[in-house]
Order: structure tokens, then sequence, then C-alpha cells
């Protein structure tokens, strides 16, 4: 991926590994017009990005993302020319849904602090979320006579029990990282001095993995959860003989059958 500045985001790639911070900490990293154009471009560009084996998504500052920034996104969007409004409305849900599912390589959010409304969309999206024990999540629309709108209803309602989704949309209440794991919106709440060490030691247990298996993983994930089960086995399938097609054969198990490496004990050796 070609170096680039950008106004709203900050990209780093070192080493396979891309981390992508929302840069607006004065706002608590809310989303803007301008935030929604970068992360739609950038995630456009590390889909073919061969360097890129593994993404992590966080925030600047002490904020991981306060949702829709009200002003910018609300009411200064009203006055603009609706074909402007539809664009930057299109950008806003895809990047935040369909573009992180269906990446070729693993998303990791490492929730580094504040969470709420659209926020937790790119949580639900990212295949795996870690929050520091003191980052905040709630939803608040209620408070201001409104209600989890766009994409936030729509996967709440996928990724939640309805008494764990309905009871913090409807009172407002914040909650804690903790309580996020226990209902399942995040994969894990760790200490806030490991946050960093723990992501990063995800990311290097993903870097190790066979890319291809990545995708594959992903992509059988996300498509058979919206099929019935006899659609779901063919996709399955499908992706199965793509996968060995591709590798030309099946060579983590030849390696096994080779006594030259253990499923239990870490990766086999994939040629990059």
């Amino acid at each position: 991926m070609n170096e680039r500045k950008y106004e709203a985001i900050l990209v780093k790639q070192e080493d396979g590994l891309t981390t992508i911070a929302l840069n607006r900490p004065e706002k608590r990293n809310a989303m803007s017009p301008q935030l929604h154009r970068e992360m739609y471009q950038v995630l456009g560009e590390l889909r073919y990005d061969k360097d890129t084996r593994v993404i992590v998504i966080t925030g600047a500052g002490e904020s991981f993302c306060a949702g829709q920034d009200l002003k910018q996104y609300f009411l200064e969007m009203d006055s603009q020319p609706e074909s402007v409004r539809d664009e930057v409305r299109r950008m806003a849900r895809l990047w935040r849904n369909e573009m992180i599912r269906t990446l070729p390589q693993p998303v990791i959010a490492m929730v580094n602090g504040w969470c709420f409304g659209g926020g937790f969309t790119i949580v639900t999206a990212c295949d795996i979320a870690i929050a520091a024990e003191d980052a905040v999540f709630g939803l608040s629309e209620i408070n201001f006579g409104h209600f989890p709108g766009g994409e936030v209803t729509i996967v709440l309602t996928e990724q939640l029990q309805p008494k764990h989704g309905l009871f913090y949309a409807l009172t407002g209440k914040t909650f804690t990282a903790k309580e996020a794991e226990r209902i399942g919106l995040i994969t894990k709440a760790v200490p806030r001095e490991n946050l960093q060490e723990e992501t990063m030691e995800i990311a290097n247990n993903l870097l190790e993995k066979d890319p291809l298996a990545l995708k594959a993983v992903k992509e059988a994930w996300y498509y058979t959860f919206y099929s019935p089960p006899d659609v779901a086995y063919e996709i399955s399938t499908l992706i199965s003989q793509r996968v060995t097609q591709q590798h030309g054969g099946r060579p983590g198990i030849q390696q096994f059958a080779k006594k030259q490496y253990r499923p239990g004990l870490g990766a086999y050796k994939w040629e990059g």
C-alpha cells in the first residue's frame, strides 16, 4: 500500500501488521464524513495489499470511538445535496460492515477507551475485539430522543440477546468491558496495562498462519452464518476445494504425515 497522509486516521505498517487509529482524539474519535471517506479508501486498498496479513483498528488518545459526530454527520450533512449525503452514508455503512467482514485479512479491534453508538459497529464488524477493562460502552441515543440507528440496531440483533441489547438501548446506561465480554459484544476484556501486549500476542499468532487459510476461515464463518445448513455445507465444501487447489495439494497435512509439525503446537510452515 502506498504511503499517504490522512486527516482523520493514522496508518502504520510493520512486518505484516497494519494498524489503523481513528485520529480525532479531541472529539473522542467520533466519526466525521472525512473519517468515513478515509476508512473506506484505506480498507479498499488493504484488501489487495500483500504486505498486510493482519489489521488492528484502534483509537488515538483515550477513546476508541464515540459514534457519529453529531454536528458534522447529522446537522451539517442535512444541508448538503442529497447525492453527497447518500455517498457519505454509503461509505459509512460499507466500511463498518461489509468491507471489514470480507477483507481476506483478520481484523482485530483494540478498544482502548470510550466506545459509544456507531462505534459498536466497528467492534462487531471486526473478527476479534479486545478491550481495556476500564473502557466504557454505551448506547446513548435514547438520551437525546432517538434510537441506535443505521447499522447499530441491525448488528446488535445479530450479536446480542434481546434482554441485553434492548436493556442498554432502552436505558442508555453505560457498561464496562467486563460486561461487554459477558454479553458477547467483545472477545475479551484485559487490564489496561496489558491491552497492547494481549492484542499483539493475538496479532503475532495470526501472522504465523497461512493467509489462504485465514481468508477461508472468515469466508466460511460469515457466509454460513446467514445460510441454512444444507447451503452452508455446500459453501464450506467449495471453499475447502478452492484452498486445496490454491495450495496445489494439502501441504499442512503432508507436513504432519512426515512428522514435521504437530497441529496442537503451532502453525505449519507455509510459503509466503
